[in-house]
């Protein structure tokens, strides 16, 4: 009998994909407009060149605060946002897909369950290595490319 205690609130990953891997921060709870401002300037700084970012139509997405930046690199990066209610276009969504349905299916902190320790730390240190595993497999972001059919 294995006996656990799946006491995590949750843990939020943001990404940026190109067509040759994938880019990626982990936070815990949801991720804020703040996180998504750092998060693209650290892409900026990486790439160095100009960037187009396809985004879903989540509330950090669409603030203010992201369009005011984004608007401030004179053109590096440019936003574009899908259509409404279509994560089948999102490259990323299929990512996620992996991560949870493959790399993730069978995760179970070492843990006992009277301790119930802090296991949101185990889930993100574990998720952070699957995608990096990730990262280096050039199939898994293919595959994320052609099931979305964007290009």
């Amino acid at each position: 009998m294995v006996q656990f205690c799946f006491n995590w609130d949750h843990l939020s990953v943001i990404a940026g994909m190109h067509f040759t891997g994938v880019c990626f921060r982990l936070h815990e709870g949801s991720v804020k407009q703040e996180q998504v401002v750092e998060f693209l300037k650290a892409i900026k700084a990486h790439y160095r060149r100009p960037l187009l970012i396809l985004w879903d139509g989540s509330r950090p997405h669409r603030s203010r605060l992201v369009g005011d930046y984004a608007d401030s690199t004179e053109g590096h990066i440019q936003i574009q946002f899908l259509p409404p209610y279509a994560p089948e276009l999102n490259p990323v969504e299929f990512l996620w897909a992996w991560l949870k349905r493959h790399a993730l299916a069978n995760f179970c902190p070492d843990t006992l369950a009277e301790f119930c320790p802090d296991t949101l730390a185990e889930l993100q240190h574990t998720a952070r290595a699957k995608l990096k595993s990730g990262q280096r497999r050039s199939a898994i972001i293919a595959s994320c490319w052609a099931q979305a059919e964007l290009f």
